[in-house]
């Protein structure tokens, strides 16, 4: 299973977190989109991402998928059911509607995912099942290290300098998306073993921000 954040526009290009997160969606055999049913266009969103997932791998767009509308217990989003679940039928998509926040739809979801993964492996053919490379990725964040310079604290991470180089950082869905990054647990660890207290300035690369 891979957990793969919002994709922006230009993800295919490398924008963002992009290739980093792309590569991984590649080994998977059902795709789950989870979209904001607050949205002003779920289906539109959908449409961009999918677009973003047939530019860096044709076959990425052609892969089961399953779609999830978020927010179902939010009253807004609800008053919208019949407009966003119509938007959905007229491009042949049948939409979940689930709550994060409560639960709700998530059982059925879950559901429909097994039965799409069971008739996705009933498919495959013994030869082509044969043929499937195996990748053992590396851990993301190896080898984290941390320098105090003044009263920034550095954090030396080639893999994830070489990501803060990749992104753009004045776009803020991309710095959202590498914040989550550098704030991963093996960061924070590193950081606090290194006496870094929350408030305290931190820099990787050319990012900095205050834990």
């Amino acid at each position: 299973m891979a957990e793969i954040p919002g994709l922006i526009v230009g993800a295919s290009l490398g924008r963002g977190l992009g290739h980093d997160f792309l590569r991984h969606v590649v080994r998977t055999k059902v795709l789950i989109h989870l979209l904001d049913g607050g949205s002003a266009s779920p289906v539109e969103d959908m449409i961009q991402v999918n677009n973003e997932l047939a530019l860096f791998d044709s076959a990425l767009a052609k892969k089961p998928q399953l779609v999830a509308v978020n927010k179902f217990d939010l009253p807004d989003v609800r008053a919208r059911v019949k407009e966003i679940k119509e938007s959905f039928s007229h491009v042949g998509i049948e939409a979940h509607f689930v709550s994060a926040a409560t639960g709700e739809g998530v059982t059925g979801l879950t559901a429909g995912a097994l039965a799409m993964l069971e008739e996705a492996a009933a498919s495959e053919r013994p030869a082509e099942i044969a043929q499937v490379k195996v990748f053992r990725p590396k851990p993301r964040v190896a080898g984290v290290s941390i320098q105090r310079e003044g009263d920034i604290f550095v954090v030396s991470a080639p893999e994830l300098e070489r990501i803060v180089s990749g992104t753009d950082i004045a776009n803020t869905e991309a710095r959202r998306q590498l914040l989550g990054q550098l704030t991963k647990p093996m960061v924070s660890r590193a950081l606090e073993k290194a006496g870094a207290r929350p408030g305290d300035r931190v820099r990787c690369g050319s990012f900095e921000w205050r834990r």
